[in-house]
């Protein structure tokens, strides 16, 4: 149960990336110690139990979100990152954009078969790029726990893109 209002700490910036967009800043939360102490343990929590082997988490904010989980419950952690990035052998998933396409690697030596995996990041909206990381995930023989989110911008329907997934998010806009 939260003690502190994760959503009083986050900045919220209007017309960002682009007019009519409204940006959720989390760099705000992170710098305060409590802040980043409560969103870890929120994320965690519904997780210390279940046997996650290794935490896979999306570029760039679930680097952040997803380590600190992977070491609060024992598990090891995976980046995802985009296209072009990783030094080793990787898969690719190629996904849609809202106009356009875009494409996510993972080492593909990085999930044994039947290992436990949690998907961590910072914000679920329109599902694209968790639904892509699910795919890569079960490509490699991974066994999906879960996907956690920080943020879940409810009115794009993200999940809807995650059907059959256990999906949480801490705080809901």
């Amino acid at each position: 149960m939260l003690t502190i209002d994760l959503k009083q700490m986050i900045r919220s910036v209007p017309d960002f990336p682009k007019p009519g967009i409204n940006f959720y800043d989390i760099t705000t939360l992170l710098k305060d110690p409590q802040g980043l102490k409560a969103t870890i343990d929120s994320l965690t929590v519904p997780y210390e139990a279940s046997g996650i082997d290794v935490v896979v988490g999306i570029e760039s904010r679930g680097f952040i979100l997803g380590s600190a989980v992977a070491q609060r419950i024992g598990a090891g952690f995976i980046p995802v990152r985009k296209a072009g990035k990783l030094p080793a052998k990787a898969i690719k998933e190629i996904y849609e954009l809202e106009y356009g396409k875009d494409a996510l690697e993972i080492h593909a030596d990085a999930i044994e078969p039947g290992q436990r995996v949690l998907i961590v990041d910072d914000v679920l909206a329109t599902g694209g790029t968790a639904a892509a990381t699910t795919r890569l995930v079960k490509q490699l023989g991974g066994a999906l726990q879960g996907l956690a989110f920080l943020i879940e911008l409810t009115f794009l329907n993200g999940k809807s893109k995650l059907a059959g997934e256990q999906v949480y998010s801490v705080l809901q806009y």
